[in-house]
């Protein structure tokens, strides 16, 4: 059901925006938006990347001026020209690219610009006494003192919002916010919501992960190219509906149809590998030619760990890789690169690009023979090798585009672009859509059905379930470092693979 904005946003002592819109240049962004948050309630903000979520987000915050429009907080002229003044007034935002000091430890990134002092100094005991409770109530059993850039991409992200959760704001913004955690952390970070809903605070959620909106979010706002296109009184909207209104035409289909992968050899085979450092022990399995392998599991038991080492990335203490019958001697990446095994990695902006180069820098990074054959480098072949990965892969982009430029969607598509452009045997692609719209995850997903066309092996660590169910011939299930089973297309479901993941 769509409603027009209501007014006790402003009257309840809420947040109020009208007719608020930001250009750049002759660029318009975000049009003329009304948008209403109530004390206690939590508004679901939906859109595909580029709709202008984060750009209301930012202005909310303070981190962009809008253009035309107002703003209302708790009754009063709301007009923050700085983060300091929105914190001030008591509204947070935990950004979606994580802002953490990486030689800082825990204790610090959480209290950094509001470290609790005694006599003049810093109370590190309270600082870190404080984080550590805040840290136990997200799941994360992990000393304070540890420095953030020893944690995993999921653990950092806990960081963020414990930072976020310590504000003692009243209006709290969460931009994807689960984008790298599991079920067991999601979950505990939504009774962290669901108190301080009780106590009158607010929140504004992006999300692209659609299954959570049902479960937090009180009202659903919908944005498409910078305007306000539906708002629903209910969390309660059929995704189909939801993901028809981002988009603006119908979805037939979310998942493409892979067909099963020929009778055949297999193209790579792990037996009995176990890491050095301990993510995981004895693991074995195997992938045909044009067969998608799904592997599944809560965060923590060992997946993204498991596809490092099969890339050479992360060392093993026992087992080996076989990719055409050819045992791998892994001593690093190279060695598995040069057997054809490519790894995309889940973070691509700290992992996979550099961000203030361009697309065709950025393509040709690691393709040099492909680019120039004969050695010789020019910027002419450079860009000649970008226009064929960009026209393949439909980057929304030209060669000399930085790739800092580029929305989330099409950052991924970049760093698979490279990858699969070195012409491999087996891809790996750990999160592949983690933190992009629903039409740039069918792009990817339809990225995932060609490979397995042209014969590749695919590997998908994810921890969307939904996603491994959706494009998987199979599917491992990981718990605490162990392989729990592989189940068939027709045996995998949510419910048996659960029951293994929490064996």
């Amino acid at each position: 059901m769509t409603a027009s904005p209501d007014p006790r946003g402003l009257d309840g002592g809420g947040l109020a925006l009208r007719g608020v819109g930001k250009n750049y240049g002759l660029i318009t962004v975000l049009s003329d938006v009304d948008l209403d948050v109530r004390p206690g309630e939590a508004i679901a903000l939906l859109g595909e990347n580029g709709a202008g979520k984060s750009t209301i987000a930012s202005i909310i915050s303070g981190l962009v001026r809008p253009t035309t429009g107002s703003m209302t907080w708790r009754g009063q002229d709301y007009a923050p020209d700085a983060p300091a003044g929105a914190l001030s007034a008591g509204i947070g935002l935990i950004h979606q690219e994580m802002r953490l000091l990486l030689d800082l430890s825990i204790a610090e990134n959480v209290f950094v610009g509001r470290l609790p002092m005694r006599g003049g100094r810093v109370d590190r005991e309270q600082m870190n006494r404080r984080a550590a409770e805040q840290l136990r109530r997200l799941g994360l059993e992990v000393s304070p003192t540890t420095l953030v850039r020893d944690l995993r991409v999921a653990a950092q992200q806990q960081v963020e919002i414990a930072k976020a959760l310590t504000l003692n704001a009243r209006l709290l913004i969460f931009d994807e916010p689960t984008a790298a955690l599991g079920a067991e952390e999601t979950e505990r970070l939504f009774d962290q919501i669901a108190g301080l809903k009780a106590e009158g605070v607010s929140f504004i959620y992006i999300s692209h992960r659609l299954d959570e909106i049902a479960r937090i979010a009180d009202r659903i706002v919908v944005l498409r190219d910078g305007r306000l296109v539906a708002t629903h009184d209910t969390a309660q909207v059929p995704v189909k509906t939801l993901v028809e209104e981002m988009v603006g035409r119908p979805l037939d289909r979310m998942f493409p149809d892979i067909p099963p992968p020929p009778p055949a050899a297999p193209l790579i085979e792990v037996e009995g590998l176990t890491s050095a450092e301990g993510a995981f022990a004895d693991v074995s399995f195997s992938v045909r030619p044009g067969e998608v392998f799904g592997v599944a599991g809560i965060v923590g038991a060992g997946r993204t760990e498991l596809v490092r080492a099969v890339s050479g990335a992360d060392p093993i203490a026992a087992g080996r890789v076989r990719v055409n019958g050819d045992v791998l001697d892994l001593k690093g990446p190279r060695d598995a690169l040069d057997h054809g095994v490519v790894l995309v990695p889940e973070d691509r902006k700290a992992q996979g690009l550099i961000l203030p180069q361009t697309i065709a820098e950025n393509l040709a990074l690691g393709n040099y023979p492909r680019v120039a054959p004969s050695g010789w480098i020019t910027s002419a072949r450079i860009q000649a090798f970008a226009a064929k990965g960009v026209a393949r892969f439909r980057i929304k982009g030209t060669g000399s585009m930085l790739v800092s430029e580029l929305s989330g969607g099409n950052q991924q598509k970049v760093v698979i672009a490279k990858s699969i452009m070195r012409e491999p045997k087996v891809v790996i692609l750990d999160e592949p859509t983690r933190g992009i719209d629903v039409g740039a995850r069918a792009a990817i997903y339809d990225i995932v059905a060609d490979l397995a066309h042209r014969g590749l092996a695919v590997i998908i660590v994810s921890s969307d379930l939904d996603e491994v169910l959706g494009l998987s011939h199979r599917v491992m299930v990981l718990s605490r470092g162990r392989n729990r089973g592989v189940l068939d297309r027709e045996q995998a479901g949510r419910v048996s693979v659960m029951e293994l993941a929490t064996t």
